[in-house]
């Protein structure tokens, strides 16, 4: 069983900010030391806003402060006035509804929701069900200011692959984790920040899926962990235990339903996982979970049929 922490819930406990926990030698060269501890984030706030990430979608409930869950625009109804994002499951309560967001574009603009389709698997348990932690919300109005319309991996190919995860979360360094003093001043809280990490886990989904209130996880995510940079510290699914890449890193609290991307081998790039939760603290040793986008393409066709989908 793996053990879901606080920074799994969209709504961060300790207030959204530029996403994910890194490197302490990365955040270093990038000129974080005591005293100004958000300096240091220079890198991975240039990797989130490289154009092919253009789609990520920032959350707000009073439309003042952004970055509270994220999500991934998907692509427009040729028909209907409609957009479709692509987020977690848990970034909405049991009785929440796609109108407690505004969401808004890389471009800036501002967009309602319609509503909001939960994936039927999704038992509202994090420790049981990160792997259909998955919901795509209609919002009114086409997306025009966010690049091309993204494609959705649907392969079996992910494992050993970097992974790409953007979000607008917590930041922090992985000698001590997300802390307040990594945010820096208000307007430093809503830009998105990147990092990556090294697919090390495929927990196969598990078919049919658990009755709903057993407790017996459904598997079906992809998980990444944070090593030291000087290998201190083993791996436990027996690959190398050194960052990927000095952009090495873990989710921090509200990159929740993000979008995780894998490139192909012609250069383009997909979207492989949706950023779901972690374990620990964010720290060294910790690991990060995303909710595994293959297995879905049926049901995100289901609901969305014009989204993209590509194998290699």
């Amino acid at each position: 069983m793996r053990l879901a922490i606080a920074l799994s819930f969209g709504l961060a406990l300790i207030g959204p900010a530029g996403a994910v926990i890194i490197l302490d030698s990365t955040w270093a060269e990038e000129g974080g030391r005591e005293g100004s501890e958000a300096a240091g984030f220079g890198a991975h706030i240039a990797l989130a806003n490289e154009p092919q990430f253009d789609a990520l979608i920032s959350f707000s409930t009073d439309g003042d402060t952004w970055g509270e869950c994220s999500g991934t625009w998907i692509g427009n109804d040729a028909d209907r006035d409609v957009a479709y994002v692509l987020t977690a499951a848990h970034c909405f309560g049991a009785s929440d509804r796609a109108t407690m967001y505004a969401y808004r574009t890389q471009g800036g603009t501002v967009l309602t929701g319609i509503d909001t389709v939960i994936h039927p698997a999704w038992t509202g348990d994090l420790a049981w069900r990160t792997g259909y932690d998955l919901a795509i919300v209609r919002l009114k109005g086409h997306v025009t200011d966010a690049g091309p319309q993204p494609v959705l991996y649907a392969g079996n190919n992910e494992k050993n692959r970097v992974l790409t995860f953007v979000g607008f979360g917590s930041r922090g360094i992985g000698g001590t984790g997300q802390h307040p003093a990594f945010y820096g001043p208000s307007n430093q809280r809503e830009e998105k920040a990147a990092a990556v990490g090294r697919i090390e886990r495929i927990e196969p989904a598990v078919l049919p899926l658990p009755k709903r209130k057993r407790n017996v996880d459904a598997g079906n995510y992809l998980g990444v962990m944070l090593f030291p940079e000087d290998g201190s510290m083993g791996n436990p699914y027996g690959g190398p235990n050194k960052p990927v890449s000095r952009l090495a890193g873990l989710l921090g609290s509200g990159d929740s339903g993000g979008s995780a991307w894998i490139q192909m081998t012609d250069g383009s790039w997909a979207v492989a996982g949706i950023n779901s939760n972690g374990s620990g603290s964010a720290e060294y040793g910790d690991e990060s979970w995303f909710v595994r986008v293959s297995l879905h393409a049926e049901w995100i066709a289901s609901v969305f049929p014009d989204a993209i989908f590509v194998e290699d």
